[in-house]
């Protein structure tokens, strides 16, 4: 009885993983649709990208290293600003203003989160 009582509680931590991985915080959500809808020009790794190309390599990053965030702000600072290859910081420009993407995000979840 204890050894299934055991493995059932497993499953249940497993599953709960799982359907965090694939279900983003509501502020990463929240951050992924700001940068789709931006239209802004984002750069990684030298090449520029258009705002929803931009948001989809998030979510895919998001996907793959999720588990390594606990809340919006680590998804900026540890998905969302730099290269995991390279190490290169992301840049966005928006009406012909280019800034790190990280500075550019924290500023719109601060905005959010001051919203009623």
């Amino acid at each position: 009885m204890k050894t299934l009582t055991t493995t059932a509680a497993l499953l249940l931590a497993l599953t709960a993983t799982l359907v965090q991985a694939d279900t983003p915080d509501p502020e990463v959500q929240y951050l992924l649709g700001f940068v789709e809808q931006s239209g802004c020009d984002f750069e990684r790794n030298g090449t520029v990208h258009n705002s929803a190309d931009a948001a989809d390599h998030l979510r895919l990053k998001y996907r793959r290293g999720g588990k390594y965030v606990n809340n919006a702000d680590q998804f900026i600072d540890r998905l969302a600003s730099e290269s995991s290859w390279t190490g290169k910081k992301y840049t966005v420009t928006c009406d012909g203003v280019t800034e790190p993407s990280g500075e550019w995000l924290h500023r719109a979840l601060d905005e959010h989160r001051a919203q009623p």
